[in-house]
Formats: structure tokens, C-alpha cells, sequence
């Protein structure tokens, strides 16, 4: 993952709840849910990319110690 193109874990996490809670507030077009929706489907994908990262570093390093 290009940290330049890709926001942080943080980034991420903070701008999915920001959508999520927008598609329950409502009072959007089917355009602008389906638009949020892909956004948090993008931004779901990026934050799985960085906890498995982060899950394989933690592996490895358990791993080293044993």
C-alpha cells in the first residue's frame, strides 16, 4: 500500500464513521448513498489492508520471539 495515495489507519477510520453517519441520517439522493456507499466500501478495504498489516507484523514479531 503507497502511504502518498492511501490515508492512514486513522484517516480512514474517522472518514468511515463520518459516512456512515451521513447514510443514517438520510435525506440523501440515491446517488449521493450509493456514492457514499462505495466511499466507506473503499475506505472499509483500506482499513482491513492496514489491520492485516499490522496483524502480520505482530505475527512476525511473536514468531522472532519464540
Amino acid at each position: 500500500m503507497s502511504q502518498e495515495s492511501e490515508p492512514t489507519y486513522e484517516q480512514a477510520r474517522e472518514e468511515l464513521i463520518a459516512v456512515v453517519q451521513q447514510l443514517e441520517a438520510g435525506g440523501t439522493t440515491l446517488e449521493q448513498s450509493l456514492a457514499l456507499w462505495e466511499r466507506g466500501e473503499a475506505l472499509a478495504r483500506t482499513c482491513q489492508t492496514w489491520l492485516d498489516g499490522a496483524r502480520e507484523r505482530l505475527d512476525a514479531a511473536v514468531a522472532a520471539d519464540e
